[in-house]
């Protein structure tokens, strides 16, 4: 029966594990080309225009070379800002009692943790905004490597996934009325 309750098809998540199940969702940014990639992109860039910059050089034109390596500065610092958020990505979590979300852009990562009973999951804004997950005074909004038509069925998804786990978690408070 437990296997039976997870078995919807999840577009943007995966369940895992066999005995206490978890959902996880990584939701990356659709890079064309990784860092490692760019770096050997730009350094054969350069290389070609220092080679262009030298002839030019020996053939007696000196300013040739400033304006290459103004050319390769300038490149450089595209790529590497380009290779900065290459990388960002929010991972979500519900395993063990707790929706754990995670959003890292850049060198900066922001993480919050839920209780799945106390959750809200709701748009942003509006229509095909961010989705935002609140509870216990936190927040934190969701959806950046979604396209915006595709948010509310991520916002569905999360709730599906939350209602499963609370259908499968035993009723605490009929327990604790038991107990007095």
């Amino acid at each position: 029966m437990a296997a039976a309750a997870w078995a919807r098809p999840l577009r943007f998540g995966a369940v895992s594990g066999a005995g206490e199940r978890t959902v996880q969702w990584l939701l990356k940014r659709n890079c064309s080309i990784a860092p490692r990639q760019m770096l050997l992109f730009c350094a054969s860039l350069c290389v070609l225009s220092l080679g262009i910059a030298v002839m030019f050089w020996m053939q007696g034109a000196t300013l040739v070379m400033p304006f290459a390596s103004l050319e390769m500065l300038a490149l450089g610092a595209a790529l590497l800002l380009y290779s900065r958020h290459a990388t960002d990505f929010e991972a979500i979590c519900l395993a063990a009692g707790r929706l754990t979300v995670e959003h890292t852009s850049g060198r900066t990562t922001h993480r919050a943790e839920f209780a799945p009973a106390w959750v809200r999951i709701e748009p942003e804004h509006g229509d095909g905004s961010l989705v935002e997950l609140s509870g216990q005074g936190q927040r934190i909004a969701i959806g950046r490597f979604v396209r915006p038509e595709l948010r509310r069925q991520l916002a569905d998804e999360l709730r599906w996934a939350l209602r499963r786990w609370q259908a499968a978690q035993p009723d605490s408070t009929l327990q604790d009325k038991s107990e007095n």
